[in-house]
């Protein structure tokens, strides 16, 4: 008889006569929804305390809460009993030297950030040339790409004015010091809309500036666009179209953050920031040949982002390489007072870590499957074992973990509530049933007590997988294959992704590396000795190099 909760309610409050008196055949047509079953005197027992019940909710829905309030209950990563090393140590980076500038100019729109930095570092390039170098590309090629939402040339001219004065003066912010990027455009900048990729938000305007902006504008970096995202963060169709595949336009890019891929593939920036709930760095970066980095949950502030689902997003760098996410992630991870989601430990990359002294797996029947990237996910297992690399063959948890999409579902809904009280839903371009105005409205139904049930299993499935990485540092995935981009989204450990060669038909492919939670060092370095072997990441579209 559990389970009675607000999706049970909610299912016969939302009727035509939303004062209509609750009956007994009403609640039991509202508990089959759910797949409950009441007696007749348990269900007359219900009708005044939900009666009670249903005006408490209609007082909720009418505080009118803003998709940047959070819930007060924080969603915790970390199992019970782990243990983290709190002392930072220095870095070790393979920033590149005695770089020269191209004979071919559009040959920079394919330099990594290190070789960009060394060119503004040494005077013989500016961040005002390299800014409206890139502001160049996107006008002449965002009508085929349809990455682009809003050019920010007036906030980056000025940011790049002001980082050459300073380098006049000799200070240098560091390796990120007048690099122009672009930034999803769920993350609000002051001055600029902020549009969600949504047509109920599109001449959205937020008065502040996301944390991960602010941070990016301390490193030195250089905003020139606001990149395109499906719509509420799913897939690559937006208000203004669809955004394409640079290896092949007639392909979508994948989503949500697909402006911030396509637009990094494209060499139309140096790198992006993109988000994931879901999916949303890991799947576009393999669909456009780019490197993703999915921190861990609670590593990047949230502040002043769109809010999807409280307890799975995160933020994280989209580049050409592994060594320019890491260097992103460095300007990008800790606290800022506010997210209080945010765990403070160190980041202590080294690109030069001896990776064959790691524990380094691999999960053994995800790549023994008949698959379609089969062959090329085993040829990167013969490469570590050629790096010296003694792989370990483990599992993922025994644990049916599916229906917690539930929990991104229920906290989505609840996200973006008003829009669907008020029907402004039905002005968004993607329609079909599984798409979010269907699933924010059926998310209504979900009862509360399950989405709490869900949450119990989901510490289950935390401890389960704490007890796989005890055996191993790191491990290996194909990108889409045994279950891991759920149940790594929901214990929220971060993965690099990164392109393992491609299809016949010319598109790339990727493998995805696995970390333990807050040890981004780690998989980074791992995955940088994969990228430095192979140089799948060194082939950019034809059709944007000139």
């Amino acid at each position: 008889m559990g389970g009675i909760g607000l999706g049970f309610l909610l299912a016969f409050t939302m009727i035509t006569n939303k004062d209509a008196p609750i009956t007994s055949s009403m609640i039991e047509d509202a508990a089959s929804v759910i797949g409950l079953e009441f007696t007749q005197t348990e269900r007359d027992t219900m009708i005044e305390s939900l009666t009670d019940t249903r005006d408490d909710l209609q007082a909720i829905r009418e505080f009118n809460l803003n998709n940047s309030i959070p819930p007060a209950l924080n969603f915790n990563p970390i199992p019970a009993g782990k243990q983290f090393d709190f002392q930072q140590r220095s870095q070790v980076w393979d920033l590149p030297q005695n770089v020269t500038l191209p004979e071919n100019k559009n040959d920079l729109a394919f330099y990594t950030i290190g070789e960009l930095s060394y060119l503004i570092k040494e005077g013989k390039i500016s961040s005002v040339e390299l800014t409206e170098f890139f502001l160049d590309r996107i006008e002449q090629y965002d009508e085929q790409l349809e990455a682009i939402i809003t050019v920010t040339r007036e906030r980056a001219m000025e940011r790049a004015q002001q980082m050459d004065a300073e380098l006049e003066q000799g200070i240098y912010r560091g390796p990120l010091h007048g690099i122009p990027y672009g930034a999803k455009d769920l993350l609000a900048v002051e001055g600029y809309k902020t549009t969600w990729g949504a047509a109920p938000y599109k001449d959205q305007e937020i008065d502040e500036t996301a944390t991960v902006i602010r941070k990016l504008d301390e490193a030195g970096a250089v905003l020139i666009a606001k990149t395109t995202l499906g719509a509420l963060a799913y897939g690559d169709i937006w208000f203004g179209g669809r955004t394409n595949n640079p290896w092949d336009l007639e392909q979508g890019s994948s989503g949500s953050s697909a402006g911030s891929a396509a637009g990094t593939a494209a060499g139309v920036f140096p790198f992006a920031i993109g988000t994931e709930t879901l999916g949303s760095i890991v799947s576009p970066s393999t669909r456009n040949g780019t490197t993703g980095l999915r921190p861990t949950y609670g590593r990047v502030s949230r502040t002043g982002a769109m809010a999807l689902s409280w307890t799975m997003d995160k933020i994280g760098p989209i580049t050409r390489s592994v060594e320019d996410a890491a260097l992103v992630f460095n300007a990008i991870y800790g606290s800022d007072g506010i997210d209080q989601t945010i765990v403070d430990l160190p980041f202590n990359y080294n690109a030069n870590l001896d990776i064959t002294q790691l524990k380094i797996g691999y999960l053994k029947s995800a790549f023994e499957q008949d698959y379609w990237n089969k062959q090329r996910d085993s040829l990167v297992l013969e490469t570590m074992r050629d790096l010296g690399v003694e792989l370990i063959p483990v599992e993922l948890p025994d644990f049916d973990a599916g229906p917690l999409r539930l929990i991104l579902t229920a906290e989505g809904a609840a996200a973006f509530d008003q829009l669907t009280l008020t029907n402004q839903d039905d002005s968004m371009q993607w329609q079909e049933p599984n798409a979010w105005p269907n699933t924010f409205r059926a998310a209504h139904f979900i009862p509360a007590t399950e989405y709490i049930n869900a949450n119990r299993a989901r510490y289950q499935l935390i401890q389960q997988m704490d007890s796989v990485m005890q055996q191993v540092d790191v491990y290996l995935s194909p990108a889409f294959g045994g279950g891991n981009l759920l149940i790594t989204n929901l214990t929220g450990h971060p993965s690099v992704v990164l392109p393992n060669g491609f299809t016949d038909e010319g598109r790339p492919t990727s493998i995805t590396f696995v970390g333990d939670l807050f040890d981004e060092a780690t998989v980074l370095s791992v995955a940088k000795a994969y990228q430095d072997t192979t140089g799948h990441h060194l082939k950019h579209p034809p059709l944007f190099v000139e």
